[in-house]
């Protein structure tokens, strides 16, 4: 162990051992999930990395990639080995403005990165709700946000990533080019898989003109059977809102205690909140014609929120959801995703799966691509019985979500949370094809070893 510490010990990097490591390393946003590790190293550069890979190659050391700690799936909880953080690779490296592109290391913080570019004049749209989250992590979890059914996911503006492979050689997958049709896209391989096949390093990001003019909307329901079937009239009505979220009450109640602020139209049992952007103009009409469509099916109440405090407030208080859950006490979030049409059926299942579990589920999430989000608070469960009550509250919610024709996951990723799950649902043909791919990436089986796509 002393020998395999001093070759850490020699590198560019923060080197921590066993006891020395605090839990606050080995853990993830929850904080209900504690692991182990026998080695931290921290690297301050990409050499530093590619040597560190190779050492815990050739020892067969297990690794646990960490970026900003964000996740809510056990992703960066280590069983054992080496935790390798990647937050002090942190640079924005490059602004190509004639290719319209940023590059930027992993450990760059969604919000540096969207303050950097839009000072420059450029709009960064995939928009998760933790801007304390690191661009390396969103990359390898393809995070969403509420931008998605405008502008689409992570995924949609990675254009080039260097990645290490667990033996420390480096491979470069995508370039600065708009469009690629060359050979198998090994990038799309990457995105998405938790840190399971390499280790990001450089990552090269398409950014778009900086939209003129940004307008949000509150539209309240007095249930949400019709705020949901409102969702598909804006999609329809050809308005390209740029965010559709959907909220209740109960829910809303937490952000506000939480911020200790205040939503408005407080009377309504549910709530859309709709952005649009474009010119003022635009924005302008497609609010107007919005009104007009939700107020003829079925809301009660359109709230342009042409303040600005007003409309900070109102996404302040969506975005600390999960915050303010948190605060709560034990919980569990969940990140189901299901047709668009079936957002009203799932939630009034999951308030049957919650009567008959006898536990709190607190639904939210985004409308207009059917990414529903929950949280299971444990509340006044004794902890004796949570661990049981826990599990098969979730076997039954995505039981419901795969028969309604949705899935496990839309941006969380599968972690330690899901792997149970995950694998009894997914196909023996789709699960070989993984595993497949896992070992040409990783023929040790190395990195991430508790995930969905290892043996």
């Amino acid at each position: 162990m002393s020998d395999i510490l001093s070759l850490f010990d020699a590198l560019r990097g923060e080197t921590l051992y066993k006891e020395q490591i605090p839990s606050s390393l080995m853990t993830d946003f929850v904080g209900t999930r504690a692991g182990h590790a026998d080695y931290y190293f921290k690297p301050f550069d990409e050499d530093s990395v590619a040597s560190c890979l190779s050492i815990a190659h050739e020892h067969q050391i297990p690794v646990t990639i960490r970026g900003a700690g964000t996740n809510l799936v056990g992703s960066t909880v280590p069983d054992n080995g080496l935790v390798l953080d990647l937050s002090a690779l942190n640079r924005i490296l490059e602004l190509d403005e004639e290719n319209m592109c940023v590059t930027v290391e992993p450990g760059v913080l969604l919000k540096d990165l969207i303050d950097f570019v839009q000072s420059k004049g450029y709009f960064y749209p995939p928009d998760p709700a933790e801007k304390n989250a690191s661009i390396g992590g969103n990359v390898a979890t393809n995070a969403g946000g509420m931008r998605a059914v405008k502008y689409g996911v992570t995924r949609d503006y990675v254009l080039a990533l260097d990645v290490i492979k667990s033996d420390g050689t480096k491979i470069r997958l995508g370039s600065r080019t708009r469009k690629d049709t060359t050979g198998l896209s090994l990038k799309h391989l990457i995105i998405g898989s938790e840190g399971t096949l390499g280790v990001i390093t450089r990552i090269t990001l398409k950014l778009l003109p900086l939209p003129d003019y940004t307008q949000s909307a509150v539209i309240a329901y007095h249930a949400l059977a019709d705020a949901i079937a409102s969702v598909n009239v804006i999609l329809k009505g050809n308005l390209e809102p740029t965010a559709i979220e959907f909220v209740e009450k109960r829910c809303i109640a937490l952000g506000e205690r939480y911020l200790n602020s205040e939503f408005p139209c407080r009377d309504a049992d549910s709530y859309l909140i709709v952005t649009f952007d474009g010119t003022k103009e635009m924005v302008t009409e497609r609010l107007n014609d919005s009104k007009n469509l939700v107020l003829a099916h079925g809301a009660y109440e359109f709230i342009a929120l042409d303040d600005e405090e007003v409309d900070k407030n109102v996404w302040a208080i969506r975005s600390a959801l999960a915050l303010a859950v948190k605060a709560a006490g034990v919980w569990e979030p969940v990140d189901t995703v299901v047709p668009i049409g079936s957002i009203a059926k799932f939630v009034e299942k999951c308030r049957e799966i919650s009567s008959a579990h006898g536990v709190r589920i607190v639904p939210f999430g985004h409308a207009g691509d059917g990414n529903v989000h929950l949280c299971i608070i444990k509340d006044a469960i004794p902890d004796a019985k949570w661990p049981e009550i826990l599990d098969s509250t979730l076997d039954a919610l995505y039981n419901c979500a795969y028969e309604l024709g949705g899935l496990i996951s839309a941006e969380h990723g599968i972690g330690k949370a899901k792997r149970r799950y995950f694998l009894k649902h997914i196909n023996k043909e789709a699960r070989e094809l993984m595993l497949g791919i896992k070992q040409a990436f990783d023929p040790l089986n190395l990195f991430n070893q508790h995930d969905g796509y290892t043996r």
